[in-house]
């Protein structure tokens, strides 16, 4: 048999509108059919059919994430989940939807995919300018969410909606600072009032009284975590132009893409 028929050939999936509630339901309540490994994901990552809704999802387990020495093991699904929380709350969009559910192999993080052409990923679409309100917006998330590993392919082009997404968020909200990322190229743009204006309703929310938001980051997070992304939240509502990145190499992920 040649390698050609041996081959499997990969469903395409519709792209699903995120905002739709359809597409969290069927993240929630669809089976998971895992269709094939993500190979060069860091984790045990699975792409998988959501039943008969046409949609994809990138499914997470908890079972098989890595240890890590300064990451609690189990709790890169929980993370992934909690960025979803926050670029909901923010109202910012840059998270596709993503819930924690069980699935074929395990408690995990199940993720909507966005059909994309991966070879426009952060360096290639930071070329336009264009994109730069929307990737300023994703730099100033990446502070808030105290991101430590935002790749260059962690930054995507919907092909349909035309619409930038940040995804792999499972090394986010750790209780020090831990900042790495490829987003630098803005440094020192001026911050959109509105994102600021945002980042404060976010402070007042998690250090007021508990409610929705507060309750949902309390049950994926630790409560120190968020804490500290509340504080952070509090101390970017001031900020003015984005930062720069500091002189060694601790401010870039590797690799890089």
């Amino acid at each position: 048999m040649t390698a050609h028929e041996d081959a499997v050939e990969v469903p395409r999936p519709r792209a699903g509108r995120p905002e739709d509630p359809a597409v969290l339901t069927a993240l929630r309540q669809a089976d998971l059919r895992p269709i094939g490994y993500l190979t060069n994901a860091s984790n045990h990552t699975l792409y998988c059919e959501l039943g008969d809704s046409g949609l994809a999802a990138v499914y997470k387990p908890q079972s098989g994430e890595r240890p890590l020495w300064d990451f609690p093991l189990g709790s890169l699904c929980r993370r992934e989940v909690a960025a979803y929380v926050v670029s909901e709350a923010l109202g910012w969009a840059l998270v596709p939807p993503t819930v924690l559910r069980e699935g074929p192999v395990g408690m995990g993080s199940a993720q909507l995919f966005v059909p994309h052409d991966p070879r426009l990923h952060y360096f290639a679409l930071v070329e336009d300018r264009r994109h730069h309100p929307t990737l300023a917006r994703m730099a100033l998330f990446d502070l808030l969410v105290n991101n430590t590993d935002r790749k260059g392919s962690h930054v995507l082009l919907g092909e349909e909606d035309g619409r930038l997404y940040g995804i792999d968020h499972g090394l986010t909200f750790h209780p020090q600072p831990k900042l790495r990322t490829v987003i630098w190229e803005l440094a020192g743009m001026r911050v959109d009032p509105r994102c600021r204006t945002d980042l404060g309703h976010l402070a007042e929310t998690l250090t007021g009284d508990a409610g929705p938001v507060t309750g949902e980051l309390c049950e994926l997070l630790s409560a120190q975590e968020v804490a500290r992304c509340a504080a952070r939240a509090a101390r970017l509502r001031t900020i003015r132009a984005l930062p720069e990145a500091t002189e060694d190499s601790r401010s870039y992920p590797w690799p890089p893409l």
